[in-house]
């Protein structure tokens, strides 16, 4: 056998093993990391946007979105523009803080996913009620980049929020079997 051969072969079953002690790590360790990473992801999410709900910037950016839409325009009538937002800024980054918690008790993770998903089908709803959001000269499914763009991504988002709350039942529930 050449020599160059003998040495492939012989290498074969290092690189075989290592591929295997990484496929056992991500096999005993994957769905916790993942996990973490998801929860992770969408605290960040909440903590950004929230904290950005606070600004004049995000305020404004609101009104197009809320006004259009039966389930939220009414709060204009209570709440000024900055009020409102700032409402919804205590409410994003209170999710924030209860996904987070997940780490001292799933109970809380349960609560942020479910508050999570009403937000996120509520911020779904205004795919349907905010102008510009469907392009129909060029035909469907054609959408605008904002809004259209913007809030379908609030799909996997909303997606991942239930998610989370069915994570957190699901631990809930084995703690206490």
């Amino acid at each position: 056998m050449p020599r160059d051969l003998a040495h492939r072969s012989a290498a074969r079953p290092r690189v075989h093993a290592r591929s295997a002690a990484a496929l056992d790590l991500v096999d005993s360790h994957g769905q916790v990391v993942t996990a973490a990473g998801l929860y992770g992801s969408l605290a960040v999410i909440y903590g950004w946007f929230g904290g950005m709900k606070f600004t004049r910037y995000e305020a404004e950016g609101l009104v197009g979105l809320v006004s259009n839409n039966p389930l939220l325009s009414w709060t204009y009538s209570l709440f000024s523009i900055e009020g409102f937002s700032n409402l919804l800024g205590i409410l994003e980054l209170s999710i924030a803080a209860l996904i987070v918690a997940r780490l001292i008790t799933p109970i809380y993770s349960l609560v942020g996913g479910l508050l999570s998903a009403g937000l996120f089908a509520t911020t779904l709803s205004f795919m349907v009620t905010t102008p510009g959001v469907f392009v129909p000269e060029l035909g469907f499914p054609a959408i605008s980049v904002a809004p259209g763009q913007f809030l379908l991504k609030d799909i996997g988002l909303f997606a991942l929020s239930l998610w989370i709350a069915v994570d957190s039942l699901v631990a809930i529930r084995a703690a206490r079997a």
